[in-house]
């Protein structure tokens, strides 16, 4: 199912918003986009809820963040699957780190949450 191309402009806003380390540090602009059965298999390997990525977030030392190779997926009417390639470059540094990574957004209430992130280790930026 191919979404409407503004839904895919808005869940990549959304998700282009919690790469902002003044999204990330704050609690309730994080609860707002985090729905409350979220669940992430994060890139480390750990399984992390709503609030312990809350709790790991706030005091997570900047980084910069990009996504590139953005797709969105219409799973159901009110849910959509987004995959992209994180890119994550550390303060001070040259390293960068790649990342497979994927979201499950539900649409609840008229507004939309993500539901189930998942990141995976990448060697390196691929374009397709």
């Amino acid at each position: 199912m191919s979404p409407d191309p503004a839904l895919s402009d808005h869940l990549r806003e959304l998700e282009e918003l919690m790469t902002k380390p003044e999204i990330r540090r704050s609690p309730e602009e994080l609860a707002q986009l985090l729905a409350d059965d979220f669940r992430e298999f994060g890139s480390s390997g750990r399984v992390f809820d709503k609030q312990q990525i809350i709790d790991a977030l706030k005091n997570q030392p900047p980084v910069q963040l990009w996504l590139d190779e953005f797709q969105v997926q219409g799973l159901a009417p009110d849910v959509a699957l987004v995959t992209y390639r994180g890119n994550c470059r550390f303060p001070g540094s040259d390293k960068l780190s790649h990342s497979l990574r994927s979201s499950i957004w539900r649409n609840q209430k008229g507004r939309w949450e993500v539901v189930f992130h998942q990141g995976t280790p990448s060697g390196q930026a691929m374009k397709t």
